[in-house]
Formats: C-alpha cells, structure tokens, sequence
C-alpha cells in the first residue's frame, strides 16, 4: 500500500515537472538572452533580449512557454516603480499638461482606425478584424472586444503582439542610436532601498493590483499598482525605492510573456498579414513620432519624451523604457495610461456607431 501511495506521489511530481518544463525553458532562454543583450551593450536588454529570442524560439517550433502569471508579476514591479516619479512637482506639470493627455489619446484612437484600413487593404482581410489588430490597445482586450463584432480573434491577438514587439524593439534602437539616453531625467521620490519600506510599499500596491484584476480591469496590475505608488508618492510617504534588480526581473517576465505569443503556425500562415501589421506599425510610429515632436515645439518639454509618451506600445512597455532611458517617465506613463483608458472605453462604442453609419447589420466590415 505504501508502494502504490509513493509510486502515484512520484507519478504526480513527474507530471508537474513535465508540465512546468516548457515555462522553466523559456525562462532560461529569456535570462540567457538578457545577459547576452546586456554583454552587448544592447539598449533595454533585460525586455528586449527575452522577447527576440522566445519569439524567434517559438517561431522556429521549439517548445517553450513564459511563466504562468509572469507577465502580471512583471507588471505590479513596473506600476511600483513608475508610481515612485509622481511626486508633487512632477503632478502639477501632468495636471497642466491635460490637453495634451486627452489630445494624444484622441489621436491614437484616430490612427488605430487608419492603420486597420491600411492592414485591411493591403492584407486583403476584413475591416473589423484589422481594425481590432491596429487600434495601439491590450491585444486581449481587443481579442474579446473583436470577438463581440465578429473578428478572427486569432488574427487580433496576433497583431496585437506583432505591433507590441515591433514598437519595443524599434524605438529603444533607435533612441540608443541618437544618443537620447538621459537627456530628460525625473528623479523618483525615493532613492534609498528599504527592506521593511519596500515590503510595505509592495504589498499595497499589489492589493491594488488584485482590486483591479478582481474588477476585471485592463492592466489591472500596472494600473493597480500605480493608482496606489502615487497618492503615496504625491503625499511624500516614501517608504522604499524598488532595487534595479527586481525591475530587470520584471522585465524579463514581460519581455518572455510578449516573445511567446508568437506561433509557428500562424507566422506561415498569413505572411501577407504579418507584412500588412508591419507596414502599418511602421506608419503608425512615424506618425506619432511627428505628434510627439509637434507637442513639444507647442510646450517646450523635451521631443524624445514626447516622441516615446505618443508611440503606440504598452503602458508598461513604454514607460520602463522611458525609466530605463531617463526620459521623462511621469509624463510618459501619463501619456500611455490615459490613452489606454480612452482606448478600452471608446473603441467599442466608435465601432458600433460607425457600423450603424453603414448600415450593414450582420457584415463583418465596418
């Protein structure tokens, strides 16, 4: 009896390792791929080297996964570590700066909708499912919202991430090659690392990470964690800086959970879809990038920190880069937080009122 109660404890342990063996290889991947970016001196290695090299490891067929639950742990280390620039200074140039916030987010909403015509007419796919691909959003968010219009959700998933790698890939080379490192640096409320500091500061900002996720909110951990850093960062209780070791983790979790979401399967099934999303993010950041330099002539802050605040990547994605560059990171995590909110509350509504427009009930274009 004994025997038989040892063999099926050994038999379950077997079968968690199996099953935690793909997460365990692509982990390793992503931290190898890390320490060669940084040997390199490759700008943002500790995210870029992770999702090159899973990317290019799950497109070639090889069997590897990110951690379960990698990329929320990534995004509650990042919410804590942006939270920590807004201190009272640093809020009232953001509260000035409202117009631009609301303008910039009307605008990537307007060039969502222009890249998803240009996806759907060089793609040769349906306007409601490049739109949903294009509009700068979380790709699940706009997977299920897709889903609800009649969009491929394979097809939105993928664009999504195809346009997020793109975006974190390209501009931090870019940055790097103009040697736009540091040329707008914020200094965050707290420099020092405090044990039990940190430990309080961490455990308040992932309740409010759970909060959100409980509530079903896009983002909930990045938004969660800075719906709480900063009312503590703006009442000047600064309990603890976050290490740059936890933040180079942090990046390596998400720069693994963007690198595999990528499948062999579908990278040979629509080749004309993938050249389509890379044209059209193409556009879209020479776009931005004129937006961004149009409102720093308007307002005198520094081009590099606009350019970055108005591309079209991820909150988490484009404000690390901003706090790993030194360029402007409240300003450009208040760019992105604001335009991701527009985004997720009015993509949907837009949708259904331009459908109406058209009066084709039932189709799948716009």
């Amino acid at each position: 009896m004994i025997d038989h109660t040892q063999g099926r404890a050994a038999q379950r342990t077997l079968a968690r390792v199996a099953a935690a063996a793909p997460a365990i290889k692509g982990l390793a991947i992503g931290l190898a791929a890390a320490l060669f970016c940084v040997a390199v001196g490759a700008p943002l290695p500790w995210m870029i080297g992770p999702l090159v090299a899973l990317a290019a490891c799950r497109s070639a067929g090889f069997d590897c996964e990110a951690p379960r639950g990698g990329r929320q742990a990534g995004q509650w280390v990042i919410g804590t570590a942006l939270g920590l620039y807004f201190t009272p200074l640093v809020a009232e140039l953001v509260i000035r700066l409202w117009w631009q916030l609301l303008f910039a987010a009307l605008f990537a909403l307007a060039l969502g909708y222009f890249c998803g015509y240009l996806v759907s007419r060089v793609a040769r796919i349906d306007r409601t499912t490049a739109v949903f691909a294009s509009v700068p959003a979380g790709a699940a968010e706009m997977s299920v919202l897709g889903e609800r219009y009649g969009a491929r959700v394979d097809e939105v998933a993928a664009g999504q991430s195809l346009r997020l790698m793109l975006v974190v890939v390209v501009i931090p080379w870019a940055f790097a090659a103009l040697k736009l490192h540091g040329a707008d640096a914020f200094q965050p409320g707290a420099t020092e690392v405090r044990g039990l500091g940190l430990l309080a500061l961490l455990a308040s900002t992932l309740v409010g990470g759970l909060v959100l996720e409980r509530a079903r909110v896009a983002n909930a951990f990045v938004l969660g964690a800075l719906a709480v850093a900063i009312p503590l960062t703006i009442a000047e209780v600064n309990w603890s800086a976050v290490p740059r070791g936890l933040t180079n983790a942090a990046q390596l979790l998400l720069g693994c959970a963007l690198g595999a979401r990528f499948e062999r399967s579908f990278l040979k099934r629509a080749p004309r879809f993938v050249a389509a999303v890379a044209l059209s993010v193409l556009a879209a950041l020479v776009l931005s990038a004129i937006l961004g330099l149009a409102l720093a002539a308007a307002t005198g802050l520094h081009p590099a920190t606009l350019v970055l605040a108005t591309a079209p990547g991820g909150i988490a994605e484009m404000s690390i880069t901003a706090k790993v560059l030194e360029l402007g990171v409240p300003v450009v995590t208040a760019f992105h937080v604001t335009r991701v909110v527009l985004l997720l509350t009015c993509t949907a509504p837009l949708f259904a009122w331009l459908r109406r427009r058209r009066r084709t009930p039932g189709s799948r274009s716009l």
